[in-house]
C-alpha cells in the first residue's frame, strides 16, 4: 500500500459518509451526489486493490498477514456494491444513511489494511 494514497482515500471515505450520514438524517433520499460519492470511494478501492497486486513486485511487500488484508479488502470492496443496491431497491432516507455508514466503515477498514500491510505486530 501507498500511504499517501491510503490517506487520501480514508479522507475520501470520511466526507462521503459524512455526507450521506447528514443527507439522509435530514431526509434526503439516494440521489446522484450521494451514490456519486459512494461510487468514488468504490472506483478507489478498486485502484487500491491494483496497488496491492502490484506493490510486491516493486519492493513493498505486506509486514502482516497477507491472507488478512486481502479479506478486508476484498470486502470493502463489495460493501459498496451491496450499499449501492440496497440504496436503489429500497429509495428512503434509511438508505441514504446506509451509504454513509458503508463509507465510514471503508473508512476504518482502510486504516487496519494500512496497518496489516506496513506495521507487523507481535
Amino acid at each position: 500500500m501507498i500511504e499517501w494514497f491510503t490517506i487520501a482515500q480514508i479522507g475520501v471515505a470520511v466526507v462521503a459518509g459524512l455526507l450521506c450520514v447528514l443527507l439522509g438524517l435530514v431526509g434526503r433520499v439516494p440521489s446522484d451526489l450521494t451514490m456519486g460519492a459512494t461510487a468514488v470511494v468504490e472506483l478507489l478501492l478498486i485502484a487500491q486493490l491494483v496497488v496491492a497486486i502490484a506493490a510486491p513486485a516493486f519492493g513493498n511487500s505486506a509486514t502482516g498477514s497477507v491472507p488478512e488484508f486481502y479479506t478486508y479488502l476484498i470486502s470493502a470492496i463489495i460493501l459498496p456494491l451491496a450499499g449501492g443496491f440496497w440504496a436503489l431497491v429500497e429509495r428512503s432516507r434509511w438508505s441514504t444513511v446506509v451509504l454513509g455508514v458503508v463509507c465510514l466503515a471503508i473508512a476504518v477498514m482502510l486504516y487496519r489494511m494500512e496497518q496489516i500491510w506496513s506495521t507487523q505486530l507481535a
